[in-house]
This record gives C-alpha cells, sequence and structure tokens, in this order.
C-alpha cells in the first residue's frame, strides 16, 4: 500500500470511528501494546485524533444540518470501489507538501496541512473564532471546515516529516461537477486568485528563466473575464468579503485566495440538441454542507442575470499568519533582498494583513460586473 493509501485511511478511521465526540473505542492491553509498537515504527499510516470535536459536530448538527450518518456515509468507498476507495487522492503536492483527497461522493474534500506554523495557527489563534464567526454568519464565504485532525504520539514517518500530521475535512466547492461531466451537461471552470501585483519569485526573478513551468503554473490564477451580477448580487458578494476578510485580518492572516467556480448553464436550444434537460436548478447543491441558507448562496451556486453562468465562490488557504516564526523568517529575507540586490516589494506572504486585505478586496472588485436590474 503507497504513501498516499496509508494516510487516506488514517483519514477515514479517524472520521468513521470518532464521529460522537472523539471518544476511543476500549481495548485490552495486549491490543493497545501492539497498537502502540505498530504505530511507532509505521511511515506513513498515523494515528489521528480529531482536535476540538465537539465544535465541529456543532457546526455540522445545528448549523449545516448534517448528521453523522450523513457525514460518516461520505467516508464510506463508492459503488465499485472494491472497498478500498472511501478517498481519492486528487491535485498535486503544491508547493506547501500538501495532500488533497476528495470523499466519493464528492461532498467533502480532505487538506493535509504539514506545516507547523500553519496548523499551529489555526489550532491556537483562528479556531475559537472561526468556530463562533461561522455559526453566526451562514452568509460567509469563508470554507466550511468540518473536522481537523491531527496525530497524537510520535512515529517514525511523523518524525522524518514524510507523513503530514494535520489534516482538514472541508466541503467540496466543486461538488457535483463529475455528475455533470458525465452527463455532459455542463461546462465547469475554476480559478485559484490572489493578487498578482505581489512579488513571487518564481515568477519575477530573472523572468522566470530560473523556475521550471510547472512549479509557476503553481502560483495564482488570473481570471480575465467578468462575474456578472445583479446590483443586489454585487451587494451580497462585497458585504461578505468586507466582513469575512476583517476577521482574517484581524487575526494577522494572509496569503489566503478566493476560489472562483464558473458553470456554464445549458440554453434551451444547446439542451435540446443534446437531449440534456438540465435547468439551473439541477446543478445547485440541496443538501449540506452546501446548506443552509437555502440556495442562492455563493456554495450551492448563484446565477447571473442574464440565466448563462451559475457562480460559487469560497475563501481558501487562510493558515498563514505574520507572527508566526516561519512567515517571520521569510518577511526577514525578502526586506532583505529588497535593500540589497533589488526593489520588488512584498510577497503576499510577507506584507501586512491589512494591506493584503486591501489588495485582495481590489482585486474581487475588479472581477465583478453589477448590472442595473
Amino acid at each position: 500500500m503507497g504513501r498516499q493509501q496509508h494516510i487516506a485511511r488514517s483519514v477515514v478511521r479517524t472520521i468513521i470511528t470518532r464521529t460522537n465526540g472523539g471518544a476511543r473505542r476500549s481495548r485490552n492491553p495486549l491490543a493497545f501494546l501492539l497498537a502502540l509498537f505498530s504505530a511507532l515504527l509505521s511511515l506513513y499510516d498515523l494515528h489521528l485524533q480529531k482536535i476540538r470535536p465537539a465544535d465541529f459536530a456543532n457546526l455540522r448538527r445545528k448549523h449545516w444540518e448534517v448528521t453523522d450518518d450523513a457525514y460518516t456515509d461520505s467516508f464510506q468507498p463508492g459503488e465499485g470501489a472494491g472497498g478500498r476507495d472511501a478517498l481519492k487522492s486528487i491535485g498535486d503536492m503544491g508547493f506547501s507538501g500538501s495532500t488533497f483527497y476528495s470523499t466519493a461522493d464528492q461532498k467533502y474534500l480532505v487538506k493535509s496541512v504539514p506545516r507547523y506554523s500553519e496548523y499551529s495557527f489555526f489550532r491556537d489563534d483562528l479556531l475559537t473564532p472561526y468556530v463562533e464567526y461561522m455559526a453566526t454568519h451562514p452568509r460567509t464565504l469563508l470554507v466550511r471546515i468540518c473536522d481537523f485532525l491531527g496525530a497524537s504520539g510520535a512515529s517514525l514517518g511523523r518524525l522524518l516529516g514524510i507523513a503530514p500530521s494535520h489534516h482538514i475535512v472541508m466541503e467540496n466547492i466543486m461538488y457535483g461537477r463529475d455528475v455533470a461531466k458525465k452527463r455532459g451537461d455542463a461546462d465547469w471552470e475554476d480559478w485559484d486568485l490572489k493578487p498578482t501585483s505581489y512579488f513571487y519569485p518564481e515568477r519575477d526573478i530573472a523572468d522566470g528563466a530560473l523556475t521550471s513551468e510547472a512549479t509557476k503554473n503553481q502560483l495564482a490564477d488570473e481570471f480575465h473575464g467578468k462575474i456578472i451580477l445583479s446590483r443586489a448580487q454585487a451587494d451580497d458578494f462585497f458585504s461578505n468579503l468586507e466582513a469575512d476578510t476583517k476577521l482574517l485580518a484581524e487575526h494577522n492572516a494572509v496569503d489566503y485566495s478566493l476560489f472562483l467556480v464558473r458553470i456554464k448553464v445549458p440554453q434551451p436550444e444547446a439542451a435540446a440538441d443534446s437531449g440534456s434537460s438540465q435547468a439551473a436548478s439541477e446543478i445547485v447543491p440541496t443538501e449540506g454542507p452546501s446548506v443552509p441558507p437555502s440556495p442562492p448562496s455563493w456554495r450551492t451556486g448563484v446565477a447571473s442575470p442574464d440565466g448563462k453562468h451559475i457562480f460559487r465562490a469560497a475563501i481558501l488557504d487562510f493558515f498563514w499568519a505574520k507572527h508566526k516564526i516561519q512567515p517571520r523568517f521569510m518577511t526577514l529575507l525578502i526586506t532583505l533582498y529588497n535593500v540589497l540586490i533589488s526593489k520588488k516589494g512584498p510577497m503576499s506572504i510577507t506584507t501586512t494583513p491589512d494591506e493584503y486585505r486591501e489588495r485582495f478586496l481590489k482585486m474581487c472588485r475588479g472581477i465583478v460586473e453589477a448590472r442595473e436590474e
């Protein structure tokens, strides 16, 4: 069994066996000692536990209308998986070394958070305000995190740094794409957007000649179109963005991104030619964790006034905080580079939270076209 399969198995085992309050199953002393010995020698199969399980269970049950049974069902193997593929590996490792998985039903994503500066910031600084904010702001664009898992105890893989020790389980903003793709009913596009005016060494040193195209492709996307919205939709969008980024700035977060999805809605003529009868109402999810609130929302999909597109959006990757050790070290390096070599300005990970928020909101406003009704 490979590295990613071992990691996936650890996550699934934790979700399925410890949904109710995180309590461990009892075991006899011999079984406990054998399990402990196995864990110590394991490279990838870590013993995980839920962090603040009651808080996340409360969000799921009371605010996102996700029952425990429905949640754990998503982590069961899909049809035809032969009992193996409860989680499917997706994407690449990225700059952070993260692993990504999707549940078989596509409702949830699992992302590893291997950097100490990131998972310690979320655990120690942002988790309490995040939980309180998500409970009182149902229309927030902050991605819904449904569980936070961390390794407990020592293991060989953890000590060597080859197995990520922390993972988040979050809603999948792309939920429904695979079904639509199989039916040929809708064309989905997505962008991971950050302000591109910052200094990116991979792109800006020697015009990117020192870095591979694969590395540069992992930088933030650029969206060259427009999100067509009514005035009321635009006001709702910006109101949520203002509140969400204010929370992040107050807790020193930078480098977060806007994940944007544009779904092309089949028009009547095209639908008739292809034999499709899909309507916009069939694209948006109607169950948790995407709701409540009831559609339309930015996590279920907001239809453009002309009915040609449905847009989804979420704020992701808000784990980089200016006051942690690694960000402070990076800030020092970029400051020295600007003084001694070439003045390029700050990176998105070394700027101030308020300055990043300002540029982020400016970027978001620049891609929206509001039409009067």
